[in-house]
């Protein structure tokens, strides 16, 4: 397989088969975040992933899932994003999905109609990155999209039959607005209505614009309690019809896994606990990224 640059995927498509489509990401503006810094977005070549769709047909015959690397594969044209489908589909018979990233810009470029045309050619979920439900908390991190445009876009997905999962960052508006991010973000979630939500504590990364922000003293890093009580409140405020709440990633305090609606009141209780000191919080140095 051919790879250039930093490769992320969702803690969900660990095993899946990880297809670099493009380089970079298509926005690549987000303060928090320093995976693509200085790199330049683009598209791989036809040839290059045609190579590696062939590759992974005669060597990864275990894997049932083909994620679409790397921070936006949506932007791909639309035809261009068929072909790449459609070789999946006939050289890797036995997938049962693919996934990519998407972001608002990618997702705004592509009409209800084209996402049901992926969808029908093996496309079955999206994961966007909501961040925050605050208007200024989006703005502040350069988001590129406001709330009411997040929320048009995920029901765009949706409603072409797509699976959605939606991430968000506890701690990214800081303590003068942590409350208003959580309730607000809550409210987001349960306007997008989507299938997974993700949830992470804020993790610094040097040489970003939000790493820069903290070192100047313009920037509240919270601690682990008041995580908590942002997380407590943004779960308090979402509500989904069918959905799996997760809060277990590697940079959380307290790992939490919850299907929606039934699991709520025992989820509350559990960070009350947590809260209380009844509950232990994961240390320092077990967190990452």
């Amino acid at each position: 397989m051919h790879y250039e640059g930093n490769i992320i995927r969702p803690p969900s498509e660990a095993n899946s088969i990880l297809l670099q489509v493009t380089v970079g990401c298509s926005h690549n503006k987000c303060a928090f975040c320093g995976t693509y810094r200085g790199e330049r977005f683009k598209i791989k070549s036809d040839d290059i992933i045609m190579q590696d769709i062939a590759f992974a047909g005669q060597y990864c015959k275990r894997q049932r899932r083909v994620f679409l690397c790397d921070g936006d594969a949506l932007i791909v044209p639309q035809k261009r994003l068929l072909s790449i489908l459609q070789a999946i589909r006939a050289q890797l018979p036995w997938v049962t999905r693919v996934g990519c990233y998407a972001n608002a810009k990618s997702l705004h470029m592509k009409s209800v109609e084209e996402l049901r045309e992926l969808h029908a050619n093996g496309l079955g979920i999206v994961y966007l990155g909501l961040e925050s439900g605050d208007d200024e908390t989006l703005k502040a991190i350069h988001k590129g999209a406001g709330v009411e445009q997040m929320i048009e876009r995920a029901r765009k997905a949706k409603a072409a039959g797509l699976k959605l999962s939606v991430t968000v960052i506890l701690g990214v508006a800081g303590r003068r607005r942590s409350r208003i991010h959580a309730v607000a973000t809550g409210r987001a979630i349960s306007a997008m209505d989507p299938d997974y939500v993700g949830a992470l504590s804020l993790m610094l990364v040097p040489n970003t614009p939000m790493y820069a922000e903290y070192r100047a003293g313009r920037f509240t890093l919270l601690g682990p309690e008041e995580m908590l009580l942002e997380l407590r409140a943004m779960f308090a405020h979402t509500h989904l019809s069918q959905g799996l709440f997760h809060a277990n990633h590697a940079s959380n305090y307290l790992p939490i896994r919850a299907r929606l609606p039934k699991d709520k009141d025992a989820v509350l209780a559990l960070i009350d606990e947590a809260l209380a000191g009844k509950v232990g919080l994961k240390p320092e140095w077990l967190r990452g990224l």
